[in-house]
């Protein structure tokens, strides 16, 4: 299975537009409720639209805060 592309925006200096996470790759994690590309929740998910700003950049903490518990939890790769 590939990795799929990722989006970075950093939400504390990054300009607007917020853009949105989404990589096209929309399966839910049955463990975290995650969306397995993008990493957001579906309520987060089917919100973005409505959303201001402010909103789009505290889902992108959010975001990038679950990124980084999913790299954590990762089993290392095999070594040759």
């Amino acid at each position: 299975m590939s990795t799929p592309a990722v989006v970075y925006f950093d939400p504390e200096t990054g300009p607007a537009p917020v853009p949105s996470p989404c990589v096209q790759v929309c399966r839910l994690d049955a463990t975290t409720g995650w969306c397995e590309g993008c990493q957001r929740r579906l309520e987060e998910i089917g919100g973005w639209r409505a959303l201001d700003e402010a909103g789009k950049r505290e889902i992108w903490r959010r975001v990038l805060q679950r990124r980084a518990v999913a790299r954590c939890s990762r089993p290392p790769p095999p070594t040759p």
